[in-house]
């Protein structure tokens, strides 16, 4: 008999938290949330590396925080000419996070299929970018997944259009214990909304983020945690 692994509907899947370096990352997790995120691992294709930490909580039941910084004694293993995911690229980006510290950029949304959500961006013109196939390596196996990423590593809509996500059998909260972080709400602000609600809406991710128009492009995520709630923004730079 074989047995069939049921797919999870569309949902947040992690949140993106950009550090100059990981030690400065960790460093910001630990006086920002009151908690020293788990040890993550290493992206070869792209020449990063990350920590993380489960905010899982009753709106987001398989959710959690992942802090990025590029691993500047890595190479990158991408194709000549296209860059890393998340913009972390970006000269623009970099210097904001240098003058201002680590702070949330982006959001990935899981999907249970992972080709045809990508094309129905497309049908609305929103090219998310090829699908790329990935794994790291953890003490509990090996993590695998299928992502967006284009050849210019653009986020799109400033951060606020998600990246699109496919796990493979296992996902990085089955091993990760509570963090005691649990996220309460996603908010986006952009010029644009009714765009970036219309993707959401056809991702079936119109319960994950709560989207207003804003002139300055903007994602605020609200956290309960064991100092209390606290909130943490990306830099407006319009």
């Amino acid at each position: 008999m074989t047995t069939v692994i049921a797919a999870h509907p569309a949902c947040l899947d992690h949140l993106v938290v950009l550090a100059s370096d990981l030690p400065t990352g960790v460093a910001w997790c630990e006086r920002t949330l009151g908690i020293t995120p788990t040890a993550g691992g290493e992206h070869p294709l792209m020449g990063t590396h990350n920590r993380i930490l489960n905010i899982s909580s009753a709106a987001h039941p398989r959710a959690y925080l992942e802090i990025i910084a590029i691993n500047s004694i890595a190479a990158s293993t991408i194709e000549p000419g296209a860059r890393r995911w998340f913009d972390m690229d970006d000269a623009g980006l970099q210097s904001q996070v240098a003058a201002h510290g680590p702070q949330p950029i982006h959001w990935v949304a899981s999907v249970p299929d992972i080709g045809p959500a990508r094309a129905d961006l497309a049908a609305m013109g929103i090219d998310r970018g090829p699908i790329l196939t990935a794994s790291r390596p953890t003490p509990h196996g090996l993590l695998q997944w299928q992502i967006t990423v284009r050849d210019d590593g653009q986020r799109l809509l400033d951060g606020c259009l998600p990246t699109l996500i496919q796990w493979g059998a296992v996902h990085p909260c089955d091993s990760l214990a509570a963090s005691g972080v649990q996220l309460q709400q996603l908010r986006l602000e952009h010029p644009q909304a009714s765009t970036l609600q219309a993707a959401c809406n056809a991702l079936d991710l119109a319960h994950a983020a709560t989207i207003c128009v804003g002139n300055v492009p903007r994602i605020t995520v609200q956290l309960g945690t064991p100092r209390g709630p606290v909130t943490l923004s990306s830099i407006a730079t319009g």
